[in-house]
């Protein structure tokens, strides 16, 4: 996939209303929903987000529910960028590839009927993350914030490692650093072995007396998120505590795993990094880049170019002009032309 317009922001009208390159990018996931309109000639001409995730149900992904939150977005960014009716539109949605099949089946055909969309590509958030961090070069990716996934391609086919949720994997992410980090703060108000004294203080600051935290913990339906943002006191302790440290050494390990799973084994693949939990910076980066360099040695560290919503659009831009050359899979990336 070559691009001519890069995922920068941007303002434009008029000559935009006329285009017939009109491109729709939207990312979905846990924190909301975001989309870009702009045009294949000029990139993303401006970007609007909704705070509300998009639900999930008995079906799954909830494509109604996705629609009432974008159509707002697209109408008031049409007014704003002169881009009335997008031929294009890739959605990029956390989740697509265990629970997108009401996705798949429902939403090109509303985007047709809502916007004029002629052709959708529907992508796992990873698959976004992937071109807004790599573009269109064989390598790999570890996205990582509350759950974890890695993904790598040769251009010829995906492969993704982990990305199973927080019950029963999402290994070093910052719900597994962080039911660690509570784990042993357990195991210290316990007097059990491998407890820490540090991380049970800033859990008791941050939760109270630990016989509470629980019912705090498992009645919650957002579980995930309150396990990771216990992360972050882990990190602020691990340069004093070797327990804490131990932990984020053995989130690196299970990153840098999932990296050497789908990394291709041959020439000289990039890998970079992208997500919110990097930002706890060296009690993590640097036990993980001492693990990257000695399970992948010949792969070669990038720093990522942009984020999911710059993949989208990365993508979008590049099935308007023909130039995508992304491979499809039918779970993870997908084009369709809605009859």
């Amino acid at each position: 996939m070559t691009v001519g317009a890069g995922p920068g922001d941007g303002a434009g009208t008029g000559s935009a209303a006329g285009s017939g390159g009109g491109v729709l990018a939207v990312d979905s996931g846990g924190s909301g929903l975001r989309a870009v309109l702009g045009t294949a000639e000029r990139g993303a001409l401006g970007r609007r987000s909704s705070p509300v995730p998009v639900r999930t149900g008995a079906r799954g992904i909830d494509p109604d529910h996705l629609m009432a939150q974008l159509t707002p977005l697209v109408r008031a960014l049409s007014v704003e960028t002169g881009v009335c009716r997008p031929a294009t539109a890739v959605v990029g949605a956390a989740g697509l590839g265990t629970l997108g099949d009401a996705l798949r089946a429902e939403l090109p055909g509303a985007l047709a009927r809502e916007f004029g969309v002629r052709t959708t590509a529907l992508a796992a958030d990873a698959v976004t993350a992937y071109v807004g961090a790599l573009g269109p070069r064989p390598g790999a990716v570890v996205a990582a914030g509350t759950g974890l996934i890695a993904i790598g391609t040769d251009l010829t086919a995906w492969q993704r490692a982990d990305g199973w949720g927080h019950l029963l994997g999402d290994c070093g992410s910052g719900a597994w650093i962080g039911r660690a980090g509570l784990d042993a703060a357990l195991r210290a108000y316990d007097g059990r072995p491998g407890g820490s004294a540090a991380l049970l203080a800033r859990a008791e600051e941050r939760f109270g007396p630990m016989p509470g935290l629980p019912g705090q913990l498992y009645p919650r339906p957002d579980r995930p998120a309150v396990l990771a943002s216990f992360a972050p006191e882990v990190a602020a302790c691990a340069r004093e505590d070797p327990v804490a440290a131990g932990v984020l050494r053995d989130a690196a390990r299970h990153m840098a795993g999932s990296a050497a799973a789908v990394c291709p084994a041959g020439g000289a693949p990039r890998i970079a990094l992208t997500g919110g939990l990097f930002g706890m910076g060296a009690p993590l980066l640097v036990p993980l880049e001492e693990e990257l360099a000695r399970l992948l040695p010949h792969a070669v560290r990038v720093p990522a170019e942009g984020d999911p919503l710059d993949g989208a659009v990365r993508i979008a831009v590049g099935l308007a002009t023909g130039a995508l050359t992304l491979p499809s899979d039918g779970i993870l990336f997908s084009v369709v032309n809605p009859a």
